[in-house]
């Protein structure tokens, strides 16, 4: 079936994000949120992103005019009725996706494959909500997504080859780089690797050893990362870190490993609070 018109379930950094190289490559999309604050929200910060492009001389006004004309906004989810893919990119909340697909098994029609950018939940549970298993499949694209090439394609116990293949040809449109996640396993490939990363460079600084800074300064420039493991923190969200790496702990046998730091909870719960730490960890102690 060809995709002409696709369907984006939030429109957060992640959802106006998919949303946009969507639409860049001639899609109409239909990018649905609960609220009409973050509907115009996404569409903001995508003209912007688009502005800045046009700028720099990196895409025509006509261009840009053209890819806006694409996307529309809304709160309705019956508005998704029509569309010919869906990605889900709504928060890390295994309840809230599974109702949500649900939802969209009812609405669309049968052949429609139902995606979701869960970057650690399990896709074979999220799917069992529906009576479409076999098309349900992951879509785990990085932040920011018009510039991050790496999409996971995830196959869950059920997913046909035929899901799988339509997937990868859709990121692959988007200029993305594909990897396939052949076994549902909590975290995937980036994040399997990358969250006992984070959890270590939080003890260091816990313990006393070394800085925040000095952490990133020595990740930057000792293993030739582009970021430190605060920096991109600060960048993803720290609840992001907490929620995922709760998540492995609770799912692959409460290894200690995989617990979170007490300084990681401290500062989840001081924004939770209400203290302004922009969720970030160099706004600590200003």
């Amino acid at each position: 079936m060809e995709i002409r018109k696709i369907g984006v379930i939030g429109a957060g950094t992640m959802g106006n994000g998919i949303a946009q190289v969507a639409a860049q490559i001639g899609c109409d999309v239909i990018m649905r949120d609960i609220e009409d604050s973050f509907v115009d929200r996404g569409i903001k910060a995508i003209d912007k992103f688009l502005g800045k492009s046009v700028e720099k001389g990196k895409l025509a006004a006509d261009e840009k005019t053209k890819i806006m004309g694409r996307i529309k906004g809304t709160t309705k989810m019956t508005d998704l009725k029509d569309v010919d893919f869906v990605v889900e990119a709504v928060i890390e909340d295994m309840a809230l996706k599974k109702s949500v697909f649900k939802e969209l098994d009812a609405l669309c029609r049968p052949e429609v494959i139902l995606s979701t950018n869960t970057s650690s939940m399990s896709i074979t549970e999220i799917a069992a909500s529906t009576k479409r298993p076999d098309k349900v499949c992951g879509m785990h694209f990085f932040n920011p997504v018009p510039l991050m090439k790496l999409v996971e394609i995830i196959r869950g116990y059920s997913t046909s080859d035929q899901t799988m293949a339509a997937a990868t040809a859709l990121a692959k449109k988007m200029g993305k780089i594909t990897v396939e996640v052949k076994k549902d396993s909590p975290g995937f490939i980036v994040n399997r690797c990358m969250i006992p990363h984070m959890i270590e460079a939080i003890k260091i600084v816990e313990e006393g050893i070394a800085s925040i800074p000095d952490v990133d300064t020595a990740v930057k420039n000792g293993l030739n990362y582009p970021m430190g493991p605060f920096e991109l923190m600060d960048l993803t969200g720290i609840d992001i870190a907490y929620f995922v790496s709760e998540y492995f702990f609770k799912e692959l046998n409460k290894e200690l490993k995989w617990a979170s730091p007490n300084l990681l909870k401290t500062m989840i719960r001081a924004n939770r609070l209400g203290r302004k730490t922009g969720g970030g960890w160099y706004e600590v102690g200003k």
